[in-house]
Formats: structure tokens, sequence, C-alpha cells
């Protein structure tokens, strides 16, 4: 059975840092390219970053320069620092297999709040 489970979210003022974590399991993540998405009240899901199982990074525009993807194959887990944080990137930040998300294995999410 796949899991994916976020943490890491959680309450930050604009200019801030937090860093997330993804813990998979249940499959063999490690040769699958993986990305963060997030999805903003009354907005679709969109991805934030994605990295290779080489560890080659991909960041969408609005966070290129802000946000670091990373990977531990050994501990199937993939984090996300975000630095510089901005009210728009307040969200439901998750997790899935990119660039074809695993439909019926969304997680739960992590809750991003940014304050101005």
């Amino acid at each position: 059975q796949v899991h994916l489970v976020e943490s890491g979210g959680g309450l930050v003022q604009a200019g801030g840092s937090l860093r997330l974590s993804c813990a998979a399991s249940g499959r063999a993540f490690r040769f699958d390219s993986m990305g963060w998405y997030r999805q903003a009240p009354g907005k679709q899901r969109e991805l934030v970053a994605a990295i290779t199982s080489g560890g080659i990074a991909h960041y969408a525009d609005s966070v290129l320069g802000r946000f670091t993807i990373s990977r531990d194959n050994a501990k199937n887990t993939v984090y996300l620092q975000m630095n510089s944080l901005k009210p728009e990137d307040t969200a439901v930040y998750y997790c899935n297999v990119w660039p074809n998300p695993l439909g019926p294995y969304w997680g739960q999410g992590t809750q991003v709040t940014v304050s101005s």
C-alpha cells in the first residue's frame, strides 16, 4: 500500500522559512521522480518543484531561487526547503510522483500559512 505523508508546515511571517518533509512508502520511490505540489483556496493544485531519481531539480517560476527540493533515497524522503516565504505561498502542500501523480494516493498534505 502506497503512503505519502507530508509534514513540516505551519504559520510563519513573510520572509521566514519552513522545511517540509514527505515520507514515502509502499513502492520503490527511489526510481521515481517526485514532486511537491500545492493547492491554495479556490485554486487548482499546481506543481511547485520536482526532482528526478538522479537528483535533477525543476522549479515553478514563482518559487525559483527561494525553494530547494532534495531527496534522501535511503530514507524514502523528499524535502522542500522554503525560504523568503510570501503570503502567496499560503497553501496546502502535497508530495507525489512527478510528472504523473498517483491519483488514489494523495496524502493529507501539510498546511503552510504565511502572514504579511
